[in-house]
């Protein structure tokens, strides 16, 4: 029988903090001024996000959270991340966007940290988190540490402009063009920030939750395939 210290473990969650609705989802996919084509019209539920958790985070968590508020600290960013959540076994890191690059930056170099890898970034829309509509998480994973986090970074409808990080992690560079190309949301920096699986000329962002879930005309008709000389360039 093992005698380990289950505050030690980082399977044991530490006790999570207040839960926050972010309001009531009708249907399968929350949209709204088009017709639900899933067949779960009629589903009802809250929208609710894990609030901030409180130390001890327990096992590991504690010592990457030490790691990055010390490397923070010297840098004067002791406001980059504006909380920190520990949900179903898992962390959270949501940070200021403008502070996003040097969180990046400290997760992959740091000595106690050493996050080597990104293996991508997600978008999601919430139209009812004012202010916040729009969020992206990125997958870190420390390959020295066998640790997975995640960071999370908010920025508005009316603003939707959030850091590049592929000169960090340049695994980031289709990621990021895959969640512009679904949610718009703008990675500044980004070498080639184009579209990457809808025409170039598509009007909105499928995966939004304001995107009508059809009766879209889609045509595609006199197609054409360019020489290769003649292609879009990605430098």
């Amino acid at each position: 029988m093992s005698t380990q210290d289950p505050s030690q473990d980082a399977r044991v969650p530490a006790e999570t903090g207040s839960v926050e609705s972010m309001g009531t989802r009708h249907g399968m996919f929350g949209v709204s001024g088009s017709g639900d084509t899933s067949g779960y019209g009629g589903l009802v539920r809250q929208t609710i996000f894990p609030g901030a958790t409180q130390r001890p985070f327990g096992g590991w968590y504690d010592e990457v959270a030490d790691a990055l508020e010390a490397g923070l600290a010297a840098q004067g960013l002791t406001a980059a991340v504006e909380r920190v959540v520990v949900d179903r076994g898992e962390i959270t890191f949501h940070v200021r966007r403008e502070d996003l690059p040097s969180v990046a930056l400290m997760f992959r170099d740091d000595a106690g940290l050493r996050f080597e890898l990104c293996s991508g970034v997600s978008g999601v829309h919430y139209p009812q988190d004012a202010g916040r509509e729009l969020h992206a998480v990125y997958h870190l994973l420390s390959m020295t540490y066998n640790r997975r986090v995640r960071l999370e970074v908010s920025a508005p409808d009316a603003d939707p402009h959030i850091p590049s990080i592929v000169a960090t992690y340049p695994t980031n560079d289709w990621h990021e063009r895959e969640t512009y190309d679904m949610f718009g949301i703008v990675f500044d920096g980004h070498p080639a920030l184009t579209r990457i699986l809808m025409p170039d000329d598509w009007p909105g962002h499928p995966q939004r939750k304001d995107y009508p879930l059809g009766g879209i005309p889609v045509e595609y008709k006199g197609g054409t395939i360019p020489p290769p000389d003649q292609r879009r360039s990605y430098s």
